[in-house]
């Protein structure tokens, strides 16, 4: 899943039907036992007083697609994973829209409670995707992951 060369982005929010693929995917996986999934949705913060109604998420696409293949790499090398998917929005997503879908998937459940958490800061940290929060008013400010 996610092979090599294959890349991270979705126009839009990333679909119900997309993570259901994705597990659906899997049924013929036999040797992989355990399966983790972290989901991140755009939330309505308020922030001075405004609240977020959706962010445009824009990226440096190939710089990314490097990027994501290498966390793909250390992080195979560092688990003992079977497979990693990872969807990444590009474009607008409205407040309560999915914006990421990371999956690991193991022989065994400690290999994934372990390396899921791993995978997701690494990708929240090193790639170059940028956040414009839009607020309700139609103003926006860039995102500042914390």
């Amino acid at each position: 899943m996610t092979e090599k060369g294959n890349k991270i982005f979705v126009q839009g929010a990333i679909s119900p039907e997309l993570v259901a693929g994705a597990i659906a995917g899997l049924e013929a996986e036999t040797d992989q036992g355990a399966h983790d999934i972290f989901l991140g949705r755009v939330r309505s913060d308020e922030i001075d007083g405004k609240k977020v109604a959706a962010i445009d998420f824009t990226a440096q696409e190939e710089m990314a697609n490097a990027v994501a293949e290498e966390i793909r790499t250390e992080s195979f090398e560092k688990f003992d994973l079977k497979s990693i998917h990872i969807s990444h929005s590009i474009g607008k997503v409205e407040a309560g829209g999915l914006c990421i879908f990371v999956m690991v998937s193991s022989g065994h459940r400690q290999q994934v409670f372990e390396a899921l958490p791993h995978v997701v800061n690494e990708l929240k940290s090193r790639l170059p995707i940028f956040g414009k929060e839009i607020f309700e008013d139609e103003s926006h400010q860039w995102k500042v992951n914390k």
